[in-house]
């Protein structure tokens, strides 16, 4: 495992946005580490992270704050606010918090906002290490246009690398594991991406442990970026800000299908959170609520990102979640198919009318992803090795019958179309009503056919017998 890249497999962990927005406290982030240690762990969850605002003493629900004050260290460093992260006073940071998170095998990450806090440059506070001061490195510029907490930084001054490299520094020290770091890529800024990829390196080398970078928000980034990305960061994201509505699932069909050929062990490409369970809470967007995600749309979602190896982070509060969305995130597919998928890719989307002649009778879109089974880079056996999977998926508002259109040799390859296969469904054993799907007719001529539920999704496992 030492000489692997630092994410041999798409991450699988909680993100505190969906549910606590920028109020999530250590009491919380605590009771979801226990609750993940006992009861998804074994299923590959094992990465939870703080999201925006730990450093703000007046966050709320619902927005961010003008003018803010932030706690910060003597060179302009964000602290948790030790109101709500009591572990934290006195100087100690996230240590403490690290180390009883780590304590139960697990990691922990932070989001971070691009560039330096505008009341380090108020206050023209040191750059550690060095003889300039924050309005010398800061760039008005180039300010996020929806957190107002920053300035950007110039990176043509070396002051700039330095303020990174020091903020990383105490990151490191803290034992952190994982950084989201917001406002890099809409618009897409290389020069920063590039800096804070810098300091993390310096930092790990230092301190002896990894540290992954996820970089957001996604926007329409574009594919041609990804050889930089690769370089510089371990996850990126791929769209705005996901949330338990079928339209953003609908729109992240066709992101998957351009960015699949493009996962390699290490880096990914992220379709961003999975909106499940307890939502709401303190959060962004809606009020307190259970997703409002149908049971099918969240198997939809779950098969879409495994195949197209998405990271996983769920962003409900796991202890008040439902026994229903716990059951689909300890489906032990989830982590198979991630960590042991190749080739994966969109095989047919075909837009479906009840009548090929009415305009206006359009239903839906059927949607066919495939892969090919592989061990895993971590070197653990694939459970179905020299097979493959496949979703079926389907978009529409109503039931749809598949009937014979799709040939069990598109999946398994013209050369093994007379081999004798079996299927095995994935959420077998899944909330929800039993799959209906099965292998029909005779060598060459069989189909994969069966009923997909509206918003639903078949997703199998071919084997050879």
């Amino acid at each position: 495992m030492a000489n692997l890249p630092q994410v041999w497999r798409p991450p699988m962990g909680w993100n505190s946005w969906d549910s606590y927005g920028t109020t999530v406290n250590e009491d919380e982030v605590l009771a979801n580490a226990r609750f993940m240690a006992e009861h998804l762990k074994d299923a590959g969850w094992d990465t939870l992270v703080i999201d925006i605002d730990w450093y703000d003493p007046t966050a709320r629900a619902h927005g961010y704050n003008s003018n803010a004050p932030l706690i910060l260290d003597e060179y302009g460093r964000q602290l948790p606010d030790p109101v709500r992260f009591p572990s934290a006073a006195d100087g100690k940071g996230f240590g403490p918090l690290a180390e009883k998170v780590h304590e139960l095998g697990l990691k922990l990450g932070v989001h971070m906002m691009r560039g330096i806090p505008r009341i380090a440059v108020d206050k023209n506070l040191p750059v550690l290490g060095t003889e300039y001061t924050a309005k010398d490195v800061a760039d008005l510029e180039h300010v996020c246009k929806w957190n107002p907490d920053n300035y950007g930084l110039n990176q043509k001054h070396p002051g700039a690398q330095a303020w990174y490299d020091a903020q990383l520094d105490l990151f490191a020290s803290w034992g952190l594991d994982f950084l989201k770091v917001d406002d890099m890529q809409t618009p897409f800024h290389s020069d920063e991406i590039a800096a804070y990829h810098r300091a993390i390196a310096k930092a790990e080398a230092k301190y002896g442990r990894s540290i992954d970078l996820s970089l957001s928000p996604g926007g329409w980034v574009a594919t041609s970026y990804v050889d930089f990305l690769r370089e510089n960061a371990q996850m990126w994201r791929i769209s705005d800000d996901l949330w338990d509505r079928w339209e953003d699932i609908y729109q992240q069909f066709a992101r998957l299908a351009r960015w699949a050929p493009f996962q390699t062990t290490g880096h990914w490409a992220d379709a961003d959170m999975v909106p499940f369970g307890h939502i709401g809470l303190r959060a962004e967007r809606g009020d307190d609520r259970q997703s409002r995600l149908a049971l099918d749309e969240q198997k939809t979602l779950l098969a879409l990102w495994c195949m197209g190896r998405s990271p996983l982070m769920v962003g409900g509060d796991l202890p008040t979640s439902t026994d229903d969305t716990i059951a689909l995130l300890a489906n032990p597919a989830l982590r198979e198919v991630l960590a042991g998928s190749t080739n994966n890719r969109e095989t047919v989307r075909e837009r479906i009318f009840k009548h090929w002649w009415e305009d206006d009778s359009y239903r839906g879109e059927f949607i066919v992803w495939a892969a090919d089974a592989a061990d895993w880079a971590d070197g653990t056996p694939s459970a179905h090795r020299g097979g493959h999977y496949a979703a079926l998926f389907w978009t529409g508002s109503d039931d749809f019958e598949i009937g014979g259109n799709i040939q069990l040799q598109s999946i398994v390859g013209l050369g093994a179309r007379n081999d004798a296969w079996t299927l095995t469904d994935l959420f077998a054993g899944a909330p929800g009503k039993p799959a209906d799907v099965r292998i029909e007719g005779e060598g060459a001529d069989r189909v994969i056919t069966g009923t997909i539920p509206a918003h639903g999704a078949l997703w199998i496992a071919l084997d050879r017998k």
